[in-house]
């Protein structure tokens, strides 16, 4: 699913984690739900894979959880 070779790049981990990136860029550290409200402005994301891009953007140590609950960039 990162890389797929059957599906439309669209629907990768790769293309929506960008997305979440970009929201994030645009409006600074957000809650869950903000966020996820304002990707899903952007494009129709299933909360399914907006938690699944969420945990590959944490692993890859990109963003991360601060005392608030709020998810920020770690650049």
């Amino acid at each position: 699913m990162l890389l797929p070779n059957n599906i439309h790049p669209e629907n990768s981990i790769y293309y929506n984690g960008a997305i979440v990136l970009e929201i994030l860029n645009k409006y600074s550290n957000q809650n869950l739900l903000n966020l996820y409200e304002n990707v899903k402005s952007k494009k129709n994301m299933s909360f399914q894979i907006f938690i699944l891009c969420l945990d590959w953007l944490y692993l890859l140590d990109i963003i991360f959880l601060n005392k608030k609950g709020e998810i920020e960039l770690c650049f």
